[in-house]
């Protein structure tokens, strides 16, 4: 795990240095422990939950109340990771002092470090007011999900001359408006190979290719979680726990139903 506490000023190192650091989603204490004792330098609490903790169809439906309380827990778990958290869809949009007001609270009740907010030109203005009230913000551009019945649906963003274009000018809008990270989701390898090196911010890929400073994923992806779920084109699978969970669940109702447990092994 990280010896020391992550800081952004350690992120921005990194990209100096041209060392790829790993980031990966987290809802809990004990799987943010487990992510940090990997070694993980930024855990996300994604709003992602909407889907694979809360079981809701899109992230659109996710409340700040339900955020933050996962949140909390993340960061107690996190040992020296960075945590970033997402604002949910709704708690930001309307104004900068919408934007403000939800940030804060985010951060005050969970103890993140870091917020992250999608959109690009049109969120320019709530990033600048982020950054006024003093707070460490991660951009989110390309396929944001919280916009994907405007996108008619999980497309890739940035093809060719005109898409390319659009997401380079996302991009240097939040950063004039004074982001500290930009995540790119679902964009072509080459475009995101254009943003790293032309901006100084980190970037942070999903479905984005291997040149940005850091990748990340939603963790249930990269161990095939649960057993039957979707599995994006962009994830790899390092382990099978779904298959693993389902199996030792399995496991223990046969044992019980044949009595062989508890043996006396597990009985005082």
């Amino acid at each position: 795990m990280p010896t020391k506490q992550v800081r952004l000023a350690d992120l921005q190192a990194k990209k100096r240095d041209r060392t790829p650091w790993a980031m990966l989603t987290a809802y809990d204490y004990s799987t943010a422990r487990a992510f940090s004792q990997a070694g993980i330098e930024v855990l996300l609490v994604g709003d992602s939950a909407a889907n694979v903790v809360f079981g809701y169809p899109s992230t659109q439906q996710v409340s700040l109340e339900e955020m933050c309380y996962l949140a909390a827990g993340v960061v107690r778990g996190a040992g020296n990771s960075f945590v970033i958290v997402d604002l949910p869809f709704g708690t930001y949009e309307a104004s900068d002092e919408a934007a403000v007001s939800s940030a804060t609270e985010m951060l005050r009740r969970s103890g993140a470090h870091a917020v992250k907010i999608e959109g690009g030109q049109r969120m320019a203005p709530r990033i600048a007011a982020l950054k006024q009230a003093g707070l460490v913000v991660c951009a989110h551009v390309g396929f944001t999900p919280q916009s994907v019945n405007t996108l008619s649906g999980y497309r890739v963003q940035g093809r060719g001359d005109s898409g390319a274009q659009a997401l380079l000018s996302d991009v240097s809008a939040v950063v004039e408006a004074g982001a500290d990270l930009v995540v790119l989701e679902m964009v072509p390898a080459d475009v995101a190979r254009q943003v790293t090196e032309r901006f100084p911010i980190p970037t942070v890929g999903i479905g984005a290719g291997p040149h940005c400073d850091a990748q990340v994923l939603v963790w249930h992806d990269m161990v095939a979680f649960p057993q039957d779920g979707h599995r994006p084109r962009f994830a790899k699978q390092w382990a099978e726990v779904g298959a693993d969970l389902v199996g030792a669940a399995s496991a223990f109702k046969r044992e019980v139903a044949e009595g062989s447990f508890p043996a006396e092994e597990h009985s005082f």
